[in-house]
């Protein structure tokens, strides 16, 4: 059930990448960092964590997913070991990377007109002002964001709670499973967020 439901989910994931690249065009450059801020210290180090972050993920994704996607079977034998020694890291990482970068996607009051217009736009509501959505991958990213962070809390919890001796064997059933789909979205929604990181 959990592979059916995983693959879809991923399919669903890249149709609305492919969407969002088809209805939003890239043609003008979103406006960034500096490049005296990208290359100070600060900058540098928000840099490394966040590839430190991504290729923790892209580790743990491939361990976590490859038994169940492609073997049908649950993770097990080296898969789990190389599993176990990258979570702590990207937990710790992820943590650090929240510290480090929640300034900069922090929602602001100029957030919310734009979200309000890509709502309107989206239940085909008429658009007076002609909204272009050339920052809509600006709010993406906002939102992807934070969700990680959200979701990154029973992500880690829910494992670590189901090996403490503290549950039978029924709740540590369900701490799996929960393991299991949290991560699924965690993934779709981490996917989101470097898409619009690429975009920008």
């Amino acid at each position: 059930m959990f592979q059916k439901i995983s693959i879809i989910a991923f399919l669903v994931t890249l149709a609305c990448i492919v969407l969002h690249r088809i209805v939003v065009p890239s043609n003008k450059r979103l406006p960034g960092n500096s490049t005296s801020d990208r290359l100070s210290i600060i900058g540098m180090l928000r840099i490394l964590v966040y590839l430190a972050v991504l290729f923790c993920f892209v580790v743990l994704a491939i361990t976590g997913f490859y038994p169940t996607l492609i073997l049908g079977k649950h993770i097990t034998g080296y898969l789990v070991m190389v599993h176990a020694t990258f979570a702590p890291v990207f937990a710790v990482c992820l943590a650090v990377l929240a510290v480090m970068w929640a300034r900069r996607w922090r929602f602001t009051g100029g957030d919310w007109p734009l979200f309000e217009r890509i709502v309107r736009w989206a239940t085909l509501a008429n658009n007076p002002d002609g909204y272009t959505f050339h920052k809509s991958s600006v709010l993406g990213k906002k939102i992807s964001f934070w969700l990680i962070i959200f979701l990154a809390l029973p992500l880690i919890l829910s494992i670590v709670l189901s090996m403490l001796p503290l549950f039978g064997t029924h709740w540590q059933e369900i701490l799996l499973s929960m393991h299991g789909y949290t991560a699924l979205v965690f993934t779709m929604v981490a996917i989101l967020h470097t898409y619009f990181i690429i975009r920008t």
